[in-house]
């Protein structure tokens, strides 16, 4: 049975899901009719951060130009462009087992590329969510539905996955921003020393 999540509950995957090594993470949308004249391209991304809250290298920032992290523990199925249709329109593979022991959280992001100009918000978004299920059996584990009005927001932080006392937990986030895909690389980019 699939546990629905609120903005900002957390579950502990070890818990609900016993023995979980490999899953899928799906995000989906649909688009509501809007008169911008120009179509929606929402983009997908994982930022995998280390213990001081940064990528450890460029290589761990996943999204349509990397789809794969250099440890093998995440791979983006590719850019849905159109989020036409039922279901997830991204996906991305996450294999627990094979995410190198620095990494300590999984930040799922979704853009809409070139919102400004395009005059496109999350508002126009609607149907939004996020959810993680075992990729050997299929079965939904949890499931977080976006709920609210994010009529400035560009970008939406939907969930996290994170360690905690040695296992995986996964939490609800929800958070909108105004500014695009270059506000999260900012953030979580750790410049060279």
């Amino acid at each position: 049975m699939t546990i629905n999540l609120s903005k900002g509950e957390r579950i502990d995957l070890s818990k609900e899901a016993p023995g979980l090594t490999n899953a899928w993470v799906g995000l989906g949308w649909d688009i509501n009719a809007t008169d911008t004249g120009t179509a929606f391209d929402l983009d997908t991304s994982v930022f995998m951060l280390g213990a001081n809250g940064k990528i450890p290298a460029d290589s761990y920032f996943i999204f349509y130009n990397n789809l794969k992290s250099p440890d093998g523990g995440i791979e983006h199925l590719g850019d849905n462009r159109s989020g036409a249709g039922e279901g997830d329109d991204e996906t991305i593979e996450v294999n627990l087992d094979k995410i190198d022991s620095s990494i300590q959280e999984l930040i799922f992001v979704a853009t809409i590329h070139d919102a400004e100009e395009r005059r496109q918000n999350f508002g126009q978004v609607r149907n939004a969510f996020i959810r993680i299920a075992d990729a050997k059996t299929e079965k939904e584990i949890t499931r977080y539905d976006l709920d609210e009005d994010f009529s400035t927001e560009a970008a939406l932080e939907f969930g996290r996955l994170y360690r905690k006392d040695g296992t995986w937990r996964f939490q609800a986030v929800g958070q909108g921003y105004n500014s695009g895909l270059s506000a999260f690389v900012e953030k979580y980019y750790q410049k060279p020393q």
